[in-house]
């Protein structure tokens, strides 16, 4: 049976879609069918209804994460959202930055007020070396689409941190820093899960 929502902590996981844009070299999924005992893997993507009627039992904070790219599933996404918003909940979304360049608009905007966080992995403090890592779709770009959509939710003013793996050493941790300063994001560090 397909896992859509799953716990850690004291907040509900969402897991919308397995697809990505990028195919990082250290995801998850390379290696794992899931996280904390979680089988993530999906044969049929849940509606908004399927996630919305696990919710109801269990009315809490929620991260739109999975093994997979959750805003490619934008409109499930916002419905899902909404609702939580409706009960009082704090909505985050873990995120590749890619949304507004899949779905060809601004879809910042459309976040605004039904997304409190989003965090988005940042990876690389430049476009070569992350490209080099991730094999987005959208090749060097993508880097560039990635923090133009941080700008954009920041300017929203939805809270945004951009994220490195510990991995890739202080140099360019250090850059990276940089790097979400200039677009007003947070910054954090996360620590490589093998």
């Amino acid at each position: 049976m397909d896992t859509y929502v799953y716990k850690l902590g004291n907040v509900n996981y969402i897991n919308l879609t397995n697809k990505c844009t990028n195919d990082c070299d250290f995801c998850l999924r390379r290696q794992h069918t899931g996280v904390g005992g979680y089988d993530l893997r999906l044969e049929k993507e849940p509606t908004a209804l399927d996630v919305i009627g696990i919710l109801a039992q269990d009315q809490t904070d929620i991260v739109f994460c999975g093994l997979g790219e959750p805003t490619m599933k934008i409109e499930t996404l916002k419905e899902i959202a909404q609702y939580v918003k409706s009960y009082g909940g704090h909505v985050r979304i873990n995120t590749n930055g890619h949304a507004s360049v899949y779905h060809g608009r601004d879809i910042a905007a459309e976040l605004a007020g039904m997304v409190d966080e989003i965090s988005i992995s940042l990876n690389e403090a430049d476009a070569d070396a992350y490209d080099a890592i991730v094999h987005s779709r959208y090749g060097k770009d993508g880097y560039s689409y990635m923090l133009r959509f941080a700008e954009d939710c920041v300017r929203q003013g939805i809270k945004v941190t951009l994220s490195v793996v510990d991995v890739i050493g202080e140099n360019e941790i250090e850059k990276a820093r940089r790097v979400a300063q200039a677009v007003g994001a947070n910054f954090r560090v996360r620590t490589y899960v093998s």
